[in-house]
């Protein structure tokens, strides 16, 4: 039999259904397992633990499918997870409110390293582990009959994936793209997706909540949204009556659909203003020139994918959030998010108390942002909780 055993003591993160087996907990590897495969794993005294996906190169060995020796893992197991997933979103959203949301999100769902995302009629799926790219085509099969999607397009080019001993893919699964293209409609608001070519799997479903909040907080406001990207928080300032909007983003392509995106929804007479540039070096401009705002948004890629990145990390959030600060009105606003899943949330509060003190300004945190609930965290699994995010208030 294929198994993995731990070493005497390490089963205790097991026990507690954290679903990571580290390649330092790990004694021996029998069977020769391949990549993928699925293995049992034991105690050093022979107890089974879990069934779990192998992966030979990555630091996280292996990835639980499941904690029952009962249960076998195969096709029918992925299928009753991903029905189970498909369930619990059936009452999370209602038509009116959004045709887009995030239907597996991996560990949480039982399916680690498997993301499925639905825009409208395309659903996007997203390998992120070894143990997932075993089950590809079955898992394609799945959707397609579970959803009823006229296509299903896989993203599978994450830069994770390296860490899986895995090579990029993304291409058609089932069906095509609309030639048409892809959009979806979100709270009153219609954006176009660039699902073969966009971050992610074409749009950031995470911060549907957010997006709203914040336009409910644009009323008569200036605001600078930095890290823009294809112009959510933008759309949402913008319908949600902001005197002003300034997007700053250093990819033309996600500009471009930006201010499309503006005359899908009929904001292209709306007092919009996009600049392409890099965001550290623009908020300088920015304080330089003397502008100021009444709501700011900070809204960064990834900075520390794991914790070993947190230290850098950190540097390039108080960075951003000091001069943001700076360029902050008494009174006003800022919305600072982090996605990394390096940088807790207490850290990423610690940091945004170091850029006040430094920005020589006090300010108050006033509300929180997480993401929206078809992107659930489990209890044993805290590392799913990846994005935060703090409204402050300047004095």
């Amino acid at each position: 039999m294929k198994q993995l055993t731990l070493k005497p003591g390490r089963e205790k993160s097991l026990e507690r259904r954290h679903p990571w087996i580290f390649s330092g907990a790990v004694a021996r590897v029998q069977g020769d397992p391949e990549t993928g495969d699925t293995v049992a794993v034991r105690s050093g005294g022979g107890e089974f633990l879990a069934w779990a996906a192998f992966s030979p190169v990555s630091q996280i060995r292996a990835r639980v499918w499941s904690w029952l020796e009962a249960e076998p893992v195969d096709g029918a197991l992925l299928r009753a997870r991903l029905r189970q997933a498909l369930a619990a979103r059936a009452a999370l959203l209602s038509a009116k409110d959004s045709d887009a949301l995030r239907l597996v999100h991996g560990e949480s769902d039982g399916l680690p390293g498997v993301i499925v995302d639905r825009y409208g009629e395309v659903v996007v799926l997203q390998l992120l582990s070894a143990g997932a790219e075993r089950w590809r085509s079955e898992l394609a099969d799945a959707l397609r009959e579970l959803t009823g999607c006229a296509c299903v397009y896989e993203r599978s080019d994450a830069d994770v994936r390296v860490l899986e001993g895995l090579t990029a893919r993304s291409g058609a699964l089932h069906g095509a793209l609309p030639a048409a293209g892809v959009q979806l409609r979100e709270h009153g608001l219609v954006y176009g997706v660039d699902v073969a070519g966009g971050h992610k799997t074409g749009f950031y479903l995470d911060q549907r909540d957010n997006r709203r909040r914040i336009g409910e907080l644009s009323q008569g406001r200036e605001v600078l949204n930095c890290f823009c990207y294809t112009g959510g928080f933008t759309l949402n300032a913008l319908a949600g009556g902001a005197a002003s909007v300034l997007s700053i983003d250093s990819s033309a392509d996600a500009l471009a659909q930006a201010e499309d995106n503006l005359r899908r929804n009929g904001l292209d007479a709306a007092p919009a203003e996009w600049q392409d540039a890099d965001v550290f070096k623009q908020l300088r401009v920015l304080r330089d020139q003397g502008r100021s705002f009444d709501l700011i948004v900070l809204d960064p890629p990834k900075f520390a994918p794991t914790a070993a990145f947190a230290e850098k990390a950190a540097r390039g959030y108080k960075d951003i959030n000091l001069l943001a600060l700076k360029l902050l009105r008494p009174g006003g606003l800022l919305a600072s998010f982090s996605c990394s899943g390096g940088i807790s949330a207490e850290l990423f509060q610690k940091i945004l108390a170091g850029a006040a003190l430094d920005a020589g300004v006090d300010a108050s945190i006033v509300g929180h942002f997480a993401a929206a609930a078809d992107h659930p965290v489990l209890l044993s699994f805290p590392e799913g909780d990846y994005l935060k995010g703090l409204l402050l208030r300047r004095a």
